[in-house]
């Protein structure tokens, strides 16, 4: 095992705190998804260091709030210093997360253009009525200290999408990564820690118990988190107490339509990347695949072939494709549902070899014969195993596809583009995509209808999220 201060050759200085890198006064273990062995220990953050950690953010506000000129500049060199150090925080989501190298160094590469593309956001001041008498301005006001809580899929990105605006608009933000993921994130602050102010940006390590701690806290005034349903009733419930404002992205049961007139081996690999992307645990990802009867076969066929060569491994080894699941309960809950639907009667297609090892391998599948009402369709899997099912009629396709708890993305298959585009409008989601699924941009806004969350994130709407609007009226005497 290694210890904090050092995994592979990076230093792992601590979490940032008033602009300085501290020691928990404890630790907790990292465990590795490829080995299912823990290889490091992180920082649990006391009662008194989260005190500390609000109490500099809120010494911080009022200088750092009142130059938006500076906080451009800092985004900037935030973008320029995660750039420059991608290939070391990609060691280590890959390590903690387990997902492949490429993939995670291009999720910090991902991260920095994120910061960029942010730093370049207006929040104009709109005049709504000038005449000879009176002129009425609203302006974006920041909220103060806000909070951020981040899961263990996108570490880096999922905390830059909270940081880069908090920080545009203002605010000072305190952030805690999942701990199962905390080394990227807390490797991240020592990169930032000398191009921020200290006590803007706080990150802070530890378990549930400092998730509830922090967004229930008083001196915080938003809280946005990435997780699940039942993180963010949680959240959402401490955060009413206190009337804090909140952003929730949740889960999704993404449904992706595939219409009768596609080249399914022209689709394969699309569809494939769309459902399997990081061994399935995206929450935008296909979760449940509708497919034309009369394409239904091909587009099987071509999946399973896709399946088969599929290489699976630790992420750290050259031209693997998928990684293991992250976590040890997230693969028991894959193979419960796996279980449970072929007790339901579905049948698996599809297979791949997968490392003999005490990690975390799951081979993708695809499963067929299943009801709509079964698990594995109604239930949000966050794995590498897709239920395959047929349709003929397509108002009844875009009912069953809208017949779920869930309403975060969705997807329709066509040679039609414009057919398509009309279907994808009547997808109940926040974001419809037309032959291709997973193409997230940062200009564009990503959040969830039902329950795959309340306010979105990115673009100008995910800034103007951790703002409060304020009227100024002018008598002109």
């Amino acid at each position: 095992m290694l210890p904090i201060t050092k995994v592979g050759a990076e230093m792992i200085d601590g979490m940032l705190i008033d602009g300085r890198m501290l020691a928990g006064e404890s630790t907790f273990g990292v465990i590795d998804p490829a080995t299912g062995s823990v290889f490091a220990e992180a920082p649990d953050c006391s009662p008194t260091q989260l005190e500390q950690a609000i109490a500099s953010a809120s010494r911080a506000f009022g200088p750092w709030s009142r130059d938006q000129g500076a906080r451009r500049r800092v985004l900037l060199a935030c973008a320029a210093l995660t750039r420059a150090h991608a290939g070391e925080l990609g060691q280590l989501i890959s390590r903690e997360q387990g997902k492949p190298l490429a993939k995670a160094v291009g999720e910090v590469m991902g991260a920095a253009r994120w910061f960029e593309h942010t730093a370049g956001i207006e929040m104009p001041v709109e005049i709504v009525h000038d005449d000879e008498t009176m002129r009425v301005s609203v302006h974006h006001r920041p909220l103060g200290v806000v909070a951020g809580i981040t899961p263990w899929n996108y570490p880096v990105m999922s905390a830059v999408w909270k940081i880069a605006p908090a920080l545009l608009a203002g605010n000072c933000i305190v952030l805690k990564p999942s701990p199962f993921t905390p080394l990227s994130t807390l490797r991240l602050g020592t990169i930032l820690k000398d191009a921020i102010p200290a006590g803007v940006l706080a990150l802070v390590s530890g378990g549930d118990a400092l998730g509830r701690a922090l967004a229930a806290h008083p001196a915080i005034r938003k809280i946005s988190l990435t997780g699940s349903v039942e993180a963010g009733k949680s959240v959402a419930g401490t955060a009413a107490a206190d009337l804090k404002r909140v952003t929730l992205e949740l889960g999704g049961n993404d449904a992706a339509i595939v219409l009768d007139d596609v080249d399914p081996e022209a689709i394969a690999e699309k569809l494939f990347w769309g459902a399997f992307q990081n061994s399935g645990q995206v929450c935008s990802a296909i979760k449940r695949l509708f497919v034309h009867e009369t394409v239904y076969e091909p587009v099987k066929q071509a999946l399973v072939a896709r399946i088969a060569k599929t290489r699976i491994g630790s992420g750290l080894e050259d031209g693997v494709e998928l990684g293991p699941l992250s976590t040890k309960a997230q693969l028991a809950r894959v193979r419960e549902l796996a279980a449970d639907a072929g007790n339901a009667g579905g049948i698996l297609h599809g297979s791949a070899p997968v490392p003999l090892s005490d990690g975390y391998f799951m081979a993708p599948a695809l499963v067929t014969g299943l009801a709509d009402d079964a698990r594995l369709v109604a239930e949000e899997q966050f794995g590498p195993i897709l239920p395959l099912l047929s349709f003929v009629d397509e108002a009844e396709v875009i009912a069953r596809a809208n017949a779920s708890h869930f309403g975060l993305s969705g997807s329709v298959w066509s040679g039609n583009t414009a057919h398509a585009a009309e279907l994808a409008a009547e997808l109940d989601c926040g974001t419809a995509w037309v032959n291709q699924h997973l193409a997230v941009l940062p200009v564009a806004p990503v959040g969830g209808h039902k329950w795959s969350g309340i306010g979105v994130e990115n673009g100008p709407w995910g800034v103007a999220a951790y703002t409060d609007l304020q009227t100024i009226s002018v008598a002109k005497v």
